[in-house]
């Protein structure tokens, strides 16, 4: 029995508090304590209090934690991402808040907006495979959405098929139709390649719209493949029963769907449910943070700084292409080896520590921001000469100066 309890239940019993403090230790000062708070507590006073703090000066302000159930409960209803990733991104680029991840889910845990559910992740799910340029593979596949009847009830099935940039997870076309067809599939793919310029290779599965290669009777080629044929395009194809080869365009399909069972009006046409595809493209290329592209940037910033894949460089086979992924060092420089020898490429103090990612086509080199898919220098290698300068103008002299 404790010695809260003790004292409580003598001084109870009439005897005075004097006479407790000298049968239990303890003095009169802390008795007449405890006994207050018996008095206004009841029985809660049998146990200590504890001394935790009850502010803590590191503790996220209550305006911050609001700020994140507010963009929680806001993506959610707009069926968005709205996970502690995507709200650390819409805090510091839209309220100039920086919080940690592991902050965000404690927010969220603590609000019971989240339901922890740890699950050991397959081996497989750490594996990327991702293009290194804009164009240099297309990913498409076509899933299905049904339309709603005026009255409420499921309509008719529909098919919508996607085109994206596997570098970049730009959407470059998506489009819904009744059925998707061969032809379909062609005239897709050259609406895309005429607004954001024809791809190096393309990858699919391995439906009949697609490619014949599996079909059993002989046959020509279907129209995707006649039109990749004919700009020399190569073609390539996920082993059958393995989608997450096409992963990336399988997850933006999830995601769209999402997004439009979200919305409070259904389409209950294919007109209607192309507009609501055009809008999330928008948000999707253009406002949404992707967790997959570096520092969770936009699919628009990534395709439109980065040089960009073609048919032909793609194909050619009497060159040596590299990707590496480096970060320039506290000098503002990076090193590259070529032929066994190792050469200084000079990109400025003021990038110190940018992560990069460095294009090498042979002799040519291109470096390339990993964040903001800025181009931070190109240059043909000079062989002959380890250190390869700015070629920034010297600066003036002294009687220039004075001049």
């Amino acid at each position: 029995m404790s010695t809260r309890r003790l004292v409580i239940t003598a001084v109870l019993q009439g005897n005075s508090q004097a006479e407790v403090a000298r049968t239990y230790g303890v003095s009169q000062g802390w008795i007449s304590k405890v006994m207050a708070r018996y008095r206004i507590e009841g029985e809660a006073a049998f146990e200590p209090k504890s001394r935790a703090r009850k502010t803590h000066a590191e503790a996220t302000g209550i305006e911050t934690v609001e700020k994140v159930l507010a963009l929680r409960a806001d993506l959610t209803t707009r069926g968005l991402d709205a996970g502690a990733d995507t709200i650390k991104w819409h805090l510091r680029h839209h309220h100039h808040i920086e919080l940690s991840r592991a902050t965000i889910h404690r927010i969220l845990t603590r609000a019971q907006v989240v339901t922890p559910e740890p699950k050991k992740r397959p081996k497989s799910s750490t594996i990327r495979f991702e293009a290194a340029q804009p164009n240099e593979t297309w990913q498409s596949d076509f899933t299905h959405y049904r339309l709603t009847r005026p009255d409420g009830r499921p309509g008719a099935d529909t098919e919508i098929i996607t085109w994206i940039d596997d570098c970049s997870r730009l959407v470059l076309h998506c489009s819904a139709h009744n059925r998707i067809t061969a032809k379909i599939v062609k005239d897709t793919f050259c609406q895309a390649g005429d607004l954001h310029g024809y791809p190096a290779s393309t990858l699919t599965d391995n439906g009949m719209v697609y490619t014949v290669r599996l079909a059993t009777g002989r046959g020509g080629r279907t129209a995707l493949e006649k039109e990749l044929q004919a700009r020399h395009i190569t073609q390539k194809n996920g082993r059958p029963n393995k989608p997450t080869t096409q992963g990336k365009v399988e997850r933006f399909q999830a995601t769209l769907k999402k997004w439009l069972r979200a919305q409070p009006n259904q389409p209950t046409t294919i007109n209607e449910l192309n507009t609501l595809i055009t809008v999330f493209i928008t948000e999707y290329n253009q406002h949404r943070p992707h967790r997959a592209l570096p520092h969770q940037s936009t699919p628009t910033t990534i395709y439109t700084t980065r040089p960009k894949a073609t048919p032909n460089s793609h194909n050619r086979t009497d060159t040596h292409n590299r990707v590496r992924h480096d970060k320039i060092d506290s000098t503002g420089k990076l090193t590259l080896r070529h032929a066994g020898k190792l050469h200084h490429i000079g990109i400025g103090r003021t990038h110190a520590r940018t992560p990069i990612i460095m294009l090498i086509q042979d002799l040519n080199i291109t470096v390339i921001h990993a964040a903001t898919g800025e181009i931070l220098r190109e240059l043909t290698l000079d062989t002959t000469r380890d250190y390869q300068p700015l070629h920034r103008p010297p600066n003036p002299t002294t009687k220039n100066k004075e001049a």
